[in-house]
């Protein structure tokens, strides 16, 4: 299935129904009086997060989500029916946003979680609440209220406690792989990921979290180039960042401690919040580096690094054999375990101008550097 993980929709919550203004004709009783009914309610659009929901796809081609309208009332006094609810269900993770005020309505986090969209117009009452002693044959009624409708847009920001970052080809889904059972596509060529990725890491029996894996960033990603920053919404929600780092790059004019500070630069442009999350630094493919150069080639990376990554934890690991991996979960979940939640991303996305909102269709050693 197609991973979407933007959409615009319009809801529109059901109108109420209308009142009636209608007299008993009883044979016996031939002036009986106002029996109009009331209409009844309109139907309301609800949305739940459902776990069970991956992706926005359904939204993305269905526009508008309609809520029943309420029935009219009827003689003999009776009520209109109440117009049916619309459910909307979305993936767990989903920010709801109003396009026209910019107003976050839902940050469905929870599975579970149901939030009220558009409420149901109020219906119409008939001529039995007009009668009096003094208007004995009211003939007033009133018509049902219209449903509430909005203009809304989707984003999908998916659910983890750890977040991959790097440049093409450092080896994120490979690191995903050794470390969870996720099987993400994995080439000796860039962008080989296309999709965010969700893995589950268990350290133990009863312990466990979740990486979420992203397309790679290069220089310019912030002004659209390659896949440019549109999937880092989905690191939102993480507690700590691992920055892979391509050791034994193929290109030989490729500098690792250069590309460090390029990724540091584009995450800055896109959100200095997240920029400013506890990262680590991973050295991955060691293993393509001789081992009488490796001490060597790490050295010097530390000393380049050192203004732009002073501080931040580092580890070596070879992602394809696994060397160092089992030894970083374990202290990653000891991380996991001080760190506090995530900030809510609702502020970010209430910040997006309409206009530049994406719509295809409209548009193992710790050390301290």
């Amino acid at each position: 299935m197609k991973f979407i993980d933007e959409a615009r929709i319009l809801v529109a919550a059901g109108d109420g129904g209308n009142g009636i203004a209608s007299f008993r004709r009883d044979k016996y009783e031939p002036e009986g009086g106002p029996d109009g009914g009331d209409g009844g309610n309109g139907g309301s659009v609800h949305v739940v997060a459902d776990r069970n929901v991956n992706t926005l796809i359904e939204y993305r081609y269905a526009r508008r989500h309609r809520a029943q309208r309420g029935q009219n009332g009827g003689s003999s006094d009776c009520y209109g029916k109440r117009g049916s609810d619309l459910m909307l269900r979305v993936p767990v993770g989903t920010t709801i946003a109003d396009v026209n005020s910019q107003e976050i309505v839902a940050d469905l986090d929870v599975d579970g979680k149901t939030v009220l969209l558009a409420k149901g117009g109020r219906g119409g009452l008939g001529n039995i609440h007009f009668k009096s002693s003094i208007n004995r044959t009211p003939r007033q009624c009133t018509r049902g209220e219209e449903g509430e409708q909005r203009e809304l847009r989707l984003e999908l920001r998916l659910l983890a406690d750890v977040g991959l970052l790097g440049l093409p080809n450092a080896g994120k889904s490979t690191f995903l792989r050794a470390v969870s059972a996720a099987r993400p596509k994995v080439a000796d060529y860039p962008f080989t990921t296309l999709q965010p990725h969700l893995g589950v890491v268990r350290v133990d029996h009863d312990r466990s979290f979740v990486i979420a894996d992203i397309p790679g960033l290069i220089d310019g990603a912030a002004e659209g180039a390659g896949l440019g920053i549109r999937f880092l919404k989905h690191l939102a929600r993480t507690r700590l960042l691992l920055h892979i780092v391509d050791m034994a790059p193929p290109d030989p004019d490729a500098d690792p401690a250069r590309d460090v500070e390029t990724l540091v630069h584009e995450l800055e442009k896109y959100d200095p919040e997240l920029a400013a999350r506890p990262r680590w630094l991973i050295l991955n493919k060691l293993d393509l580096i001789p081992e009488d150069e490796r001490e060597q080639r790490v050295a010097d990376f530390r000393r380049a690094c050192r203004a732009s990554a002073k501080g931040i934890p580092c580890f070596r690991i070879s992602a394809i054999s696994g060397d160092g991996c089992r030894q970083l979960t374990r202290k990653l979940q000891e991380a996991l375990q001080q760190l506090p939640a995530a900030p809510s991303p609702v502020a970010t996305i209430a910040a997006t101008p309409a206009d530049a909102f994406r719509d295809d269709l409209f548009a193992d050693h710790e050390q301290k550097l």
